[in-house]
């Protein structure tokens, strides 16, 4: 288990304390930890668990329960590529594999630099662009015909090259 960084651990305690004996503050603080460090490491889920009056068995439960939560450390940019029956039929797994290639990430997968995370999911509600992904928040429609989630991927690529 990888060991969270003295930053990590305080951000994880303030929002613990922040919803100390509230009623029913699993879930929000899930999240919070989730934007703040990009994933839900174990010690949070000890951490929540002790202030919500319950194990950390059942705060896992929750997290594994819900798709949006995860316990692996995400890229520096995410993207979801849509696998459902719209966007397959018009080529997801396609726009899947060009994105796979060009940032170096399996799909559910981290690129090796950890600048790209690409995330299967089932419908992101754009059925009409399909096929669709987002990255970074940003929805990319008719993505395989237009090149646009491609173009975007190479602006960061280069935008990183750039700076780091």
């Amino acid at each position: 288990m990888e060991k969270l960084s003295p930053s990590a651990l305080t951000e994880i305690d303030t929002i613990v304390a922040k919803h100390r004996n509230q009623p029913g503050p699993v879930i929000e603080m899930l999240h919070e930890v989730q934007n703040s460090l990009g994933y839900i490491p174990f010690e949070a889920m000890e951490k929540i668990a002790e202030a919500a009056g319950t194990s950390p068995a059942q705060v896992y439960g929750v997290v594994t329960f819900y798709a949006q939560f995860t316990t692996q450390p995400k890229g520096k940019h995410v993207i979801n590529v849509c696998l459902g029956t719209a966007c397959y039929v018009n080529g997801s797994q396609k726009l899947a594999d060009l994105l796979a290639e060009k940032t170096g990430a399996g799909i559910n997968e981290t690129s090796r630099d950890g600048l790209f995370s690409l995330d299967a999911t089932r419908c992101l509600g754009a059925c009409g662009l399909a096929p669709v992904c987002i990255i970074d928040g940003k929805v990319y429609g008719n993505a395989l015909v237009s090149g646009n989630a491609i173009r975007r991927i190479e602006e960061i690529r280069a935008q990183e090259a750039d700076h780091g």
